[in-house]
């Protein structure tokens, strides 16, 4: 059952995201869940356009291009 939002409600939830985007902007983001979050937007995208890609193939990928990039650091 879906229920029709009140004049309470509909000035409620605004303020409710807004709490929500204020700690997300607060919110430390470590390196493993950006490279994370990394490898799951590029399979989403890739798997669109490729029905053969795989989260394997990607993390293939992204191990190769973290290695590439560490030779000579």
């Amino acid at each position: 059952m879906i229920m029709k939002p009140t004049k309470e409600t509909e000035n409620q939830m605004p303020a409710d995201l807004q709490k929500l985007i204020d700690a997300a902007r607060l919110r430390e983001f470590p390196a493993s869940e950006r490279e994370e979050q990394r490898r799951s937007f590029a399979y989403g995208n890739t798997k669109i356009e490729n029905p053969r890609i795989t989260r394997e193939t990607v993390d293939r990928q992204a191990e190769i291009l973290i290695a590439q990039n560490t030779v000579g650091r």
